[in-house]
Formats: structure tokens, sequence, C-alpha cells
């Protein structure tokens, strides 16, 4: 199997990562999420339901510790060299494995980085960790070290990227033709997922939204499909992903005649959304993108319908999000820079009135107008 990028991309990363190790006093970093271990080598897989860590030392050594079914995993993905396994077994504790075979490496004044925010490393998992490593080194948090790096991508990075917003857009227009009155919320989803993967995409790191009706306020998957009626509100939400790099896109189609409330719900979001464009600006923070939404859809009389987020940085990710770090909320000081993918969504959910209007699109940060990822206009799809 071939790397998705060349060595030198992959040193080039791992320096960085070495580069910030050395700057914040760690000796080395115990990576756990499985989309760090992909950025910085390659390694594909997702065995990461199960306990597995890489190594990385600030001189730049690597170790994967992980389990038999994986290993093939490891060797045909990534540039990892030193594989180790740990041993399923009745009272198996990888945690000690994982220390014994660094043994050589720790002192017990080093201190060592851990991605503590991380499905692999759940709070049974890391109590492991901590009394295995107890005495040979010191842990601290360092869970957003290595997302802090990947959140720029590199111009290789991009080129998937812009293949994955290519695929999102024709499964939407699949989409859009299966969102008629009678067909049922999976019909659009099988649309989705089949045109994804026919057109060379892998399956999404998260389950995409689809409700018609009531489930349309409902923005997350939910089990037990309902149909589409002859007047009604569709709210699609989906993520296409291409060698596991994300681009979202959000909807709100409407079958029958459109209401006078909806298509002003609908101006809304469409005005929130250009306004948050023109804010997406290298030096401009993510908490200024939520501000510069919330102040359009209070604006429009909206301020009991938006939510509190409005969007989150999009890359290579795994189960159970395709969400990536950091999000778009009141205050985050995280400022934008060329190379970053953000998804922005105007969400608008009318509780009482059992009404529902979202919008959202993918776009890169560049040093000028940001780039956007999707060909679609941002007018109010009426099915016919």
């Amino acid at each position: 199997m071939a790397l998705h990028f060349g060595h030198a991309e992959y040193r080039g990363r791992i320096g960085r990562l070495t580069g910030e190790l050395a700057a914040r006093g760690l000796a080395g970093i115990l990576v756990f999420r499985q989309e760090s271990m992909y950025y910085l080598t390659g390694y594909d897989t997702a065995g990461y339901s199960q306990f597995q860590a890489l190594w990385l030392g600030a001189d730049g050594g690597m170790t994967l510790l992980t389990r038999s079914s994986d290993i093939r995993q490891a060797r045909a993905t990534s540039i990892i060299e030193d594989i180790r396994l740990w041993v399923d077994a009745a009272g198996a504790d990888p945690a000690e494995v994982l220390r014994a075979a660094l043994a050589d490496r720790l002192r017990p004044e080093h201190r060592i980085g851990v991605e503590y925010a991380s499905v692999t490393l759940n709070a049974q998992r890391g109590q492991m960790l901590e009394r295995a490593f107890a005495g040979a080194a010191r842990l601290v948090d360092a869970s957003t070290l290595v997302a802090e790096l990947a959140v720029v991508k590199s111009p290789s990075e991009l080129d998937l990227v812009r293949r994955a917003g290519r695929i999102a857009d024709a499964a939407w227009h699949s989409a859009f033709a299966a969102c008629r009155p009678g067909n049922s919320e999976s019909d659009i989803l099988a649309e989705i997922y089949g045109t994804i993967l026919r057109q060379g995409g892998d399956p999404a790191a998260g389950r995409y939204v689809c409700g018609a009706g009531a489930n349309a306020l409902l923005v997350r998957y939910f089990t037990g499909k309902g149909t589409i009626a002859p007047v009604d509100q569709v709210n699609v939400e989906f993520a296409a992903a291409y060698r596991h790099y994300h681009v979202a896109l959000m909807r709100t189609a409407l079958t029958g005649e459109a209401s006078p409330e909806h298509r002003r719900m609908h101006l809304a979001t469409v005005d929130a959304l250009a306004a948050c464009r023109q804010c997406l600006r290298p030096g401009r923070t993510y908490g200024d993108l939520f501000d510069t939404h919330a102040r359009v859809l209070d604006r429009h009389g909206y301020r009991h319908a938006r939510l509190n987020a409005c969007g989150y940085s999009l890359g290579a990710s795994y189960p159970p999000t395709w969400m990536e770090w950091p999000m778009v909320f009141a205050g985050n000081p995280v400022a934008l820079a060329p190379g970053m993918v953000v998804f922005l969504h105007m969400i608008l959910l009318d509780s009482e009135a059992g009404r529902t209007m979202c919008l959202g699109e993918t776009f890169i940060v560049t040093e000028g107008e940001p780039e956007r990822l999707s060909a679609l206009d941002h007018g109010l799809p009426l099915c016919p």
C-alpha cells in the first residue's frame, strides 16, 4: 500500500512536533489519537478501539505498541519501523508493556506529554497508564499538541480536501434528487453513502443527519426513519471523506410551497454565512466567527433559534466524529491562519413553531478571500 504523502512530508511533520516538545520541556509524547498517528506516520487502522500508543521522543525516535491484528496494517501503511506487540490475554496490562518498552528512554524527572483527550485512552485505560508510569516519568496533558500542528494543512493535504469537496457536491445532487414526497429519509442517506463510495471516497467519521418534518429539528442521526410529506422540511448534513480528509455540507430542502417564514429563515442563514465568510481571514479568531454569526441571526430576530456553536475545523478524522479542533464558539481565542479548513453551519431550530432552516459549507482560509470547497449556490432548495 502506498503512503498518501511522501516521506519528506511526514518527516517535516515529525520535525515540527519534536521542536514543540523541546520548546515545552517535554522528553516525548505518548500519542493515542488515531488522527495523530495517521498525520505523523500514515498509520491507518480501525484498531484504535483497543489500547495502542505511539511514542515519539524529543530526539525523533518512534515506537508503536499495538496488537497482533494491527501489526500488518502498521507495516503496510506507515513509516514506523519499531513496532511492538502486547498480547491479548486475561489480566493483560498493555500500559505496563508500554512502560517496559520505553524503560531505557524514561527518567523520573522527565515530563512526558499524553493525548488524554482520545477515544483510545478512555478513563479506565488512563488510570492503567498512570499506574504503570508512576515513578518512571511525570505525565502531563498534551491533548491538543499534535492537533495544533495539524490544523494548518499542507498543499498536498489541501489537494485531498478539494477532492473531498467535489465528492460532497456530487453526493448532495444525488441526495436532492431523492428528496421527494413519499420517499424515506433512508432513501436520501442511501444516495449520499452510495455516491461517496462510487466516487472513490471513504466512509465519513460520523453518522449523517437526515430528518424530515419534526425530525428535521433533531440535527443528529437517529434510528427509525420517517417518510417525506408533500409539504415538508428536510434537513441534511453530511461530510464526504477522501483519504480520511473531510468536507461537510448542510442544507434544508423543502417540498411543496415554501412558507413565508421558511423564506425569512433562509434569508437569515444566507446573510449569516456571507458575513462569516467575510470574517474568515487570517488574524481573526474562531470566537470572531461565532460573534459574527450570532450578530446577524439576532438582527433577523432568531436569537431564540440559533445554537451556541456554529462550526469547527475539518481535517483527517476517524470515528466517532469528523469534527476537528478547534470549534467555533463564543470567546474562542484560536486565530485563523492560511491553510485551515473550516466548516461553518448556520442552524436555526424554532422548536415552538416546529420550523428549521440550515445552511453550511466548508472553506479553506487563504491570505485573502476564503476558498469555497463547494460549487453549490445558496438558493432555497425546493423539491419539485
